[in-house]
């Protein structure tokens, strides 16, 4: 019998996910590896949550989402990015972020096309162009020389990129893993190339408040020319600590949506029937309980970094997001980062993702040194992880 995996998913074997917590367990390590908080979200949404559940809400919501639910979302952008949406027609309720994106490749994609991305990049974008029968064209992000700046991309590399191929260009900003958050001048690159090829843009935008220091988060849709072409996605399971909600929604222009709806309606039809008042609660609270969010995470980013840096580890200080990126050759000469991780529960009692699992074959020795560690949790877990990692040897 031959392989039963279909050819365009091998490769996709179990995540470096699944290796790390189960080593976390095996060992009592403390779990820095995957990216979701373990103290709860807010009672204005939790509460609405419980109330909801025993009632009509637990049955079928309606295939695009709850009316209340859209209407948020398009409130929501409105307040925070001034870009006005139809929640009718321009806005779709999709079971998280992940199942937004893979739903608009497969309703976007014809087999061939080539979607141009940045990398590192986060796992499921490419799982997700290979089932919609696309072409991955990886364009990496560099770290800056001192650590201390942001990373950066190459327009030269960007540029040649983009082949008569090309359908999408997929940005995420707030940027996982490296916590970059793109600049309205990197942001314009982007726009003059969409415009240029007529490419239609999927952005990633699930860390929109966590932005932290003097960094703004700009939405490419913002930009002249780009709310026609640019599909917007984003999420409740980072804002609102309710990762495992699987709440997210995408917005754009009423074609595009469309797009989207129909593959999505095959995939999960719908969900999260009596979450969904919840999360349009959430996303109405007032613009302090946002500004809030992303102080408190910058505090924790904060403690994290300065244990890394304690722990002899030179961190790329994030400017949004969960997570902190580490070079860990002062601490192993052969840079490898994947046995670093593999190492570390049993000599440190912590749990890290390598970085090179977030690159494709061709740019795996940019990240072969580097490790991400994840700062959205409690103080104590913190502190401890700090502590263990300061006095390892």
């Amino acid at each position: 019998m031959s392989a039963p995996l279909a050819s365009r998913l091998r490769g996709f074997g179990t995540t470096v996910f699944a290796e790390m917590s189960a080593l976390a367990v095996a060992t009592g390590s403390v779990n820095l590896g995957q990216g979701f908080p373990d103290y709860p979200g807010p009672p204005e949404v939790l509460d609405v949550a419980r109330a909801a559940i025993g009632t009509d809400a637990d049955q079928y919501p309606p295939g695009p989402g709850i009316p209340e639910l859209r209407a948020a979302v398009a409130e929501h952008r409105q307040r925070f990015t001034g870009v006005s949406y139809d929640p009718d027609t321009e806005v779709l309720v999709t079971a998280g972020a992940t199942e937004a994106l893979a739903a608009a490749m497969l309703g976007l994609l014809e087999p061939g096309d080539e979607v141009v991305l940045f990398e590192p990049v986060y796992d499921s974008y490419s799982a997700s162009v290979a089932m919609a029968g696309g072409v991955v064209r990886a364009v990496p992000l560099h770290p800056p020389a001192d650590g201390l700046g942001a990373w950066t991309f190459d327009e030269t590399e960007l540029r040649a990129a983009v082949t008569p191929r090309t359908r999408l260009l997929l940005v995420n900003t707030p940027h996982n893993p490296t916590g970059k958050v793109f600049t309205v001048d990197e942001l314009a690159v982007l726009a003059d190339l969409a415009q240029r090829h007529d490419l239609t843009v999927l952005t990633d935008e699930v860390y929109e408040h966590l932005v932290f220091d003097r960094a703004h988060h700009v939405s490419p849709a913002t930009l002249p020319g780009m709310r026609e072409r640019t599909l917007v996605v984003s999420s409740a399971g980072k804002t609102f600590n309710v990762t495992g909600w699987k709440v997210g929604w995408v917005c754009g222009p009423a074609p595009l949506v469309a797009a989207v709806r129909t593959a999505k309606q095959f995939l999960t039809y719908v969900n999260a029937g009596p979450l969904q008042p919840a999360v349009a609660a959430g996303l109405r609270l007032p613009d302090p309980f946002f500004d809030g969010i992303a102080q408190d995470l910058q505090y924790r980013r904060d403690v994290l970094v300065a244990g890394l840096r304690d722990a002899g580890l030179p961190v790329v200080s994030p400017e949004a997001t969960y997570f902190a990126t580490v070079d860990i050759r002062p601490l192993r000469s052969d840079g490898d980062g994947l046995a670093f991780c593999r190492e570390l529960p049993e000599r440190a009692g912590v749990v890290a993702i390598p970085t090179v699992v977030f690159y494709t074959p061709e740019h795996a020795a940019l990240g072969r040194h580097l490790v991400r560690f994840a700062f959205c949790k409690s103080d104590a877990v913190l502190a401890e992880a700090v502590e263990r990692l300061r006095r390892t040897p």
